[in-house]
């Protein structure tokens, strides 16, 4: 059996391109295929094993590097420019236009979502409310060409397999599609059990708008007698680092032994993203850190209240603020919560992948 495994873009090592390399380690003799791949020497061999991606012709357009992602209006050519004719399994990892590839009726296309296109859809407004014509016009008219295209290109994909319970309800809503939950996996190898914590909350993300970590500061800075700990870099970090008062450390970027000695000793995780699942939440619990999470998304799914953490139900500074004096409140079972973090371990990714694709004749 001959499989491609399609991957929208590589540019870093987050939380789609862990699930690539759970896919890949189930496939490993698979082509892999990405509009671009510009991963770093170090993120190539986490993320690939060393492999390099089939890409697309953005790969050498000027400033692709560092600006792809202005050249969306040709993400539908550049995905469909694949020849995958010779395979016999298409396995798409999509978040953007990964499940749009092309495909002959005598193949087998499965695609794991991590969500329906998010700026075309359940974000447009989002994304388009702020801008100035005549760039509004532009983005708009882009967003209506892509959502056409990604409705068209449904029936390319013959079975989707959603990361979360919320991401399966948001497919049936956009696409009309059913699907089955498979969750990412999670190294819960590297990030070991520890009991003994420090007097120090942790937040760990991507600094980026809708992680929503400046909101986190800000609540912080309204609780001088707690400390906060801010690992991540982006957009956001020197705004972040501006505001935040002597309570808060904000460290950048950090190497992931680091990260893992930061959420071991936590005294609890703030986490307040809608993300599609959240990986790094599940990272936090493995150590046998509780997390303080948004009701909503997948960590509506993954923390249960006073179980694993405590959850809050806006993302404002107040119900962040009341979610952490509750948690003071509370006694977890440390021990529980990573053993609890078991359940999605990177074999049980394995094993489900292995056993859907495998009902099918390919």
């Amino acid at each position: 059996m001959r499989v491609a495994i399609v991957h929208d873009w590589l540019v870093t090592n987050a939380g789609a391109e862990k699930v690539l390399r759970g896919i890949i380690d189930v496939y490993p003799d698979a082509d892999i295929y990405s509009l671009v791949d510009f991963l770093s020497d170090e993120d190539r061999e986490a993320v690939l094993g060393g492999k390099r991606a089939k890409t697309s012709f953005i790969q050498k357009l000027p400033f692709a590097k560092n600006h792809f992602r202005n050249y969306l209006p040709f993400f539908p050519i550049a995905i469909e420019s694949f020849d995958l004719s010779a395979y016999d399994l298409i396995i798409s990892s999509s978040w953007a236009v990964a499940k749009g590839v092309k495909k002959h009726k005598n193949q087998l296309h499965i695609s794991y979502c991590y969500t329906p296109i998010r700026y075309a859809w359940d974000l447009y407004d989002e994304y388009t409310a702020d801008l100035k014509q005549p760039k509004k016009f532009l983005v708009q008219t882009t967003l209506k060409y892509i959502r056409r295209w990604d409705i068209a290109t449904l029936d390319r994909v013959d079975y989707f397999i959603a990361d979360s319970k919320f991401v399966q309800e948001r497919i049936k809503r956009t696409y009309g599609r059913d699907s089955i939950v498979i969750y990412p996996p999670v190294d819960t190898k590297s990030f070991t059990f520890k009991s003994d914590k420090d007097d120090f909350y942790l937040s760990a993300s991507r600094l980026v708008p809708y992680k929503k970590t400046k909101l986190i500061v800000e609540a912080f800075n309204e609780m001088s007698d707690k400390r906060l700990i801010v690992i991540g870099s982006g957009e956001e970090y020197d705004e972040i680092k501006k505001i935040a008062n002597p309570n808060i450390s904000v460290l950048g970027f950090c190497e992931n032994n680091i990260l893992i000695d930061y959420m071991q000793r936590a005294k609890a995780f703030v986490y307040a993203a809608v993300e599609d699942f959240g990986i790094v939440p599940i990272e936090a619990m493995s150590c046998g850190t509780p997390v303080i999470a948004l009701n909503d998304g997948g960590t509506a799914e993954t923390v249960t209240n006073h179980v694993n953490g405590v959850h809050f139900k806006h993302q404002t500074k107040e119900d962040i603020t009341s979610a952490v004096n509750e948690f003071e409140s509370l006694v977890f079972n440390l021990s529980d919560i990573s053993k609890n973090a078991e359940y999605y371990a990177k074999e049980r990714f394995e094993k489900e992948i292995k056993e859907f694709i495998n009902s099918f004749e390919v």
